[in-house]
């Protein structure tokens, strides 16, 4: 431990050389900043963090049943207990996804779950990010730059190894893969997290691809490439909903992936236009 405060400078300028930054708009302007990193981390014991790792899983399978039940038979509001307007006029419920069952019915796939450690002892969730949760790479190469400047803390420690994020997150994507390359989806390097998305895409072996790299024949997502063009069998997008399909969702959106059909499956504009008059919107 003491190696890694007293190299606290050291992994800080390494992570300089290795632009490992995120982005931040301020003023109207997009201004890149250095990833700072805190050598003193926040130790959690082993039975304590088994304890929130089962109550973490248990609230994701939770979330995604709730997604699956919100955009299927609707049972929780048919019982009330959930209000109709609560889901409705919520500015996350998509309509144009009502009767969409994603690969293996699971619509969070990677979720983000913010949690706090009160006075009490107690930790509590902040938020569920279910959308595009950001922030996994920062820890991983901070993780291997720590390694190199204190080898002995890993050493004597029994630290949890956090090096096998790639092959999980390539294991997530091939277990829905419906045949095809993988793919991390950018929404080019403006964005706040593109150093994220470029690590990510490099340790699970994808491809990286903006808008410009994919388009849709047939129902079928397609990657243009150097060894022509490639079957998407996965994709593991870190673009906004509201940004993914123009003719479905912002028209204005110059990184989305347009369909030819506007994003509908077949007998589903009207539906949406139904839900979108319910909603007031």
């Amino acid at each position: 431990m003491e190696d890694l405060v007293k190299n606290a400078r050291l992994i800080n300028q390494q992570l300089a050389r290795y632009g490992v930054k995120f982005g931040i708009y301020k003023d109207g302007q997009f201004q890149e900043r250095l990833f700072p990193f805190d050598a003193i981390p926040r130790v959690i014991e082993a039975d304590e963090w088994a304890r929130l790792e089962k109550g973490l899983s248990q609230r994701v399978r939770a979330l995604n049943l709730f997604l699956k039940d919100i955009y299927g038979p609707k049972r929780i509001i048919a019982d009330g207990v959930v209000p109709e307007d609560f889901v409705y006029r919520s500015p996350g419920y998509i309509p144009q996804c009502e009767g969409i069952t994603p690969a293996g019915g699971i619509y969070s796939h990677i979720s983000g779950i913010d949690l706090v450690k009160g006075k009490d002892g107690v930790w509590y969730v902040l938020e569920d990010n279910l959308r595009i949760p950001s922030g996994a790479s920062y820890p991983l190469i901070a993780r291997t730059l720590c390694r190199r400047c204190s080898p002995e803390t890993f050493r004597n420690n029994p630290v949890v190894d956090n090096r096998d994020y790639g092959a999980l997150l390539r294991r997530t994507m091939d277990s829905v893969n419906t045949g095809g390359i993988n793919v991390v989806f950018t929404p080019g390097r403006y964005n706040a997290a593109y150093f994220e998305h470029s690590f990510l895409a490099e340790k699970s072996g994808a491809a990286l691809a903006e808008s410009g790299d994919l388009y849709v024949r047939d129902s079928a997502l397609y990657y243009r490439s150097t060894k022509g063009d490639q079957r998407v069998g996965a994709i593991y997008r870190r673009v906004s909903d509201d940004y993914m399909d123009p003719l479905a969702f912002e028209p204005t959106s110059l990184i989305g992936i347009p369909q030819s059909d506007g994003g509908l499956p077949g007998g589903e504009r009207g539906r949406a236009e139904r839900l979108r008059q319910r909603r007031g919107r």
